[in-house]
């Protein structure tokens, strides 16, 4: 038994965070019942304690909970990311309290009916998806769950009392038997080092075969055949009032509703937009405070999105049919009559700075996304591109709601899918969805950046960790549909997996990294470039030998017949069982728009890659990637790094986390 708080102390460069747990029994347990219930109780996105007390009120940066039922044991887990200025145990302390109040119960009567309802919904959503059946049954299976027991999840939550998680809560969460492991930022004084060992490289056998596998591969599986999505006939195109494209797609399986509105606009058109977007979730109206208005849509058991990128803004609605037109109403009343409160908009700027500041300690978002950036474009790119910390605590409330407000305005498409025929969502969108009088306007223009040639420089950021990272960056050519089927071969072959070229070669024979990959990114608009995107993760010791390893993969595809028809049969294999059905015919069908297509690529992807053969993989990475100029972007502590090797690669420039952040 835990009788005395255990504490635990992590040391390293990453943000500060704190998790906090409690043991319970396991699978089959009543203790499984209460603590997943008490976990929906205390967060479910919008209604839960911690939901409306810390994360809506900005009391701490970010916090959450989750259950976590093992067959022997499950563990209840509490976890904050603090805000700027803010100790972990102080955001211990906070998260400590809810469960105080949960003790109390001070929370509302109607709170557990609108939680089992939002779980029938998520098991509703679960069952939509043929993994979440499967995994159904692995879970049942591992836990030693009896099936019946399993089904009957909700049923059982359902019958739990205010009164039994109040007596639970007592009996259970002490000051005194829980462990926190406290996430620091510093440097880790206590690392012990291993001395490199000497490899031997592995000799990859890509021919032979083991007896099990030959099982496998001689095994006749029912044949499958690959169905494609047909634009004319899958997506019903209309529109509505104001000359709005409406995207309809009926749903027959269930009574759950997607709603999206999308937008061709974001931060390279509005600095501010990601500011406005992320108030959104703290948004009340002037007849509902924030509170009532989440509380609101978890009762009709509803939820919202929000999403906003550089070019693209998105938000959403979905949940349960029968309340469609309330949540819609609700929903537009936040764009129509958005009340912003001064102290929340303050809290938002410090949790945007201190997000900020946290982004310098993740080693992903420095070196994929920020260096990447820096290397495509310089220090002016897509990723700089906001608001400084001098124009951020210059934003007023008006301003913030007058860019909500005019968000609908502007030109958007309207997705939908759900049981509604597409007659009535038109009534009830053309009712409930205003437009403007004198129709809708034109995006703002958006800002250009101009990519910049690769010349074979080695940026480098000096950054406190043990491995080094590097990416190899090289550009291609524009988006062509007739190169995609090529493009998709060459990725599963060289790049792509655990059997592909680079991670048997690079990770499996001669243990040069921890992670590897490579592959050819498609872009995101028709007329951006592709880029060769190669990925090595490796101690700072092997740095030398890494890269030449990737370096002579990118100008030297080796040849395995085994190899290459084993990804010939995945990319035939992986078509031929995917099916892009629900809501997803929409997004695919407005991508396939967007580049210019009239039919689904998979089709083109099928019928040519069964008869390609490998020397016109070795000729596409001859004329697209071998020996072009190159962005290598190296992440690691700098007096560990081999200079003089990166030195042969091309002209080093060093970087600091303030020139690719641009802050």
């Amino acid at each position: 038994p835990i009788t005395q708080k255990v504490v635990k102390e992590i040391v390293g460069p990453d943000a500060a965070n704190l998790a906090m747990a409690w043991r319970f029994n396991g699978s089959g347990s009543k203790d499984a019942d209460m603590i997943t219930l008490i976990n929906l109780l205390l967060t479910n996105g919008r209604a839960g304690l911690l939901d409306l007390n810390l994360n809506q009120q900005q009391k701490v940066l970010n916090s959450g909970s989750y259950a976590y039922v093992l067959k022997d044991y499950g563990m209840h887990v509490l976890f904050a990311e603090p805000k700027e200025g803010q100790t972990l145990e102080d955001a211990e302390k906070l998260l400590y309290e809810q469960l105080e109040l949960l003790k109390k119960g001070e929370f509302p009567d109607w709170l557990i009916g609108a939680v089992i309802t939002d779980l029938k919904l998520q098991k509703t959503k679960d069952l939509e998806s043929n993994q979440s059946r499967a995994m159904t049954f692995v879970d049942a299976f591992v836990n030693d769950t009896k099936w019946q027991q399993s089904v009957n999840t909700v049923e059982r939550l359902s019958k739990i009392t205010k009164q039994e998680v109040m007596d639970f809560a007592k009996a259970n969460y002490h000051d005194n038997n829980y462990v926190v492991a406290y996430k620091r930022v510093g440097e880790d004084k206590n690392i012990q080092k291993v001395e490199k060992p000497q490899i031997t490289p592995v000799e990859v056998n890509r021919e032979d075969q083991t007896t099990f596998v030959k099982n496998i591969m001689s095994s006749e599986p029912a044949e499958m055949q690959p169905k494609f999505v047909d634009y004319d006939k899958d997506v019903i195109k209309s529109t509505l009032n104001g000359n709005i494209p409406l995207l309809y797609g009926q749903n027959t399986e269930n009574q759950l509703f997607d709603l999206y509105y999308a937008f061709d606009m974001g931060t390279n058109n509005d600095k501010t937009l990601p500011i406005a977007i992320d108030y959104i979730e703290y948004l009340g109206t002037s007849k509902m405070t924030p509170a009532e208005v989440q509380q609101e849509f978890y009762k009709l058991g509803c939820s919202f999105n929000v999403f906003n990128s550089d070019n693209q803004t998105w938000v959403s609605l979905s949940g349960l049919n029968e309340n469609f037109v309330k949540a819609t109403q609700l929903f537009e009343s936040l764009f129509a009559d958005p009340k912003v409160d001064e102290a929340t908009l303050k809290n938002l700027v410090s949790d945007i700075l201190k997000k900020r500041s946290d982004a310098k300690q993740e080693k992903r978002t420095i070196l994929q996304k920020m260096m990447v950036n820096y290397a495509k474009y310089g220090a002016v790119n897509p990723a700089t591109n906001m608001l400084s910390e001098d124009e951020l605590n210059k934003l007023t409330p008006t301003q913030i709601s007058d860019l909500i407000k005019s968000l609908m305005t502007y030109q958007h498409k309207v997705l939908y899918y759900g049981p509604k025929l597409v007659g009535d969502v038109k009534e009830a969108l053309n009712e409930n969805h205003h437009v403007p009088a004198g129709g809708l306007k034109p995006v703002p223009a958006e800002a250009n950046f101009t990519i910049q040639p690769f010349n074979n420089t080695v940026y480098v950021v000096d950054y406190d960790m043990k491995q080094a990272e590097i990416v190899i960056l090289t550009e291609g050519e524009k988006y062509n549909a007739e190169n995609v089927p090529l493009i998709s071969m060459y990725n599963e072959y060289f790049g792509g997996g655990m059997s592909s070229v680079v991670f048997q070669d690079l990770r499996e024979s001669k243990a040069l990294a921890y992670s590897c990959y490579s592959t050819y990114r498609s872009p995101r608009e028709p007329n951006f470039p592709y880029y060769n995107f190669s990925y090595i993760g490796s101690q700072a010791d092997k740095l030398p030998e890494a890269l030449a390893g990737m370096s002579n993969l990118l100008n030297n595809v080796p040849k395995s017949d085994n190899a290459f028809a084993a990804a010939k049969e995945s990319i035939l294999q992986d078509i031929k069982t995917q099916r892009i059905n629900k809501a997803d015919i929409l997004f695919d069908y407005l991508n396939a728009e967007k580049f210019g297509l009239k039919t689904d690529i998979r089709k083109d992807i099928f019928s040519k890659v069964s008869t390609m053969k490998f020397e016109d993989v070795k000729a596409f990475q001859d004329a697209k990637i071998k020996n072009k100029p190159a962005a290598i972007l190296v992440l690691g502590k700098k007096d560990k790094l081999d200079i003089k090797t990166l030195e042969k690669y091309g002209t080093i420039k060093y970087l600091t986390l303030k020139d690719v952040f641009g802050y």
